[in-house]
């Protein structure tokens, strides 16, 4: 009679143990899983990134801003020159 409680008991930590061992290993299994689906998620973002600065450099705007930059520059540099 009283092996059978100490019996109990112990059988009661293996599973919990098992248990607990189990469910680190899912997740393990996740940040695994995670780990494998960020390389996308950052090629992703580089890439919308990529389109925004081309958006950017092709701008008529932005071409405009340039021009009117390099104009002030050659004035500036007429101003030295005299």
């Amino acid at each position: 009679m009283i092996v059978f409680p100490f019996a109990y008991m112990i059988n009661k930590r293996e599973q919990e143990h098992k248990e607990r061992k189990l469910e680190l290993q899912a997740r393990i299994e996740e940040a695994k899983a995670a780990q494998a689906a960020a390389p996308g998620e950052i090629q992703a973002h580089l890439e919308d990134r990529l389109r925004v600065l081309e958006r950017i450099v092709t701008d008529p705007g932005a071409d405009l801003s340039r021009q009117i930059d390099a104009l002030r520059d050659m004035r500036a540099e007429r101003e030295i020159a005299s």
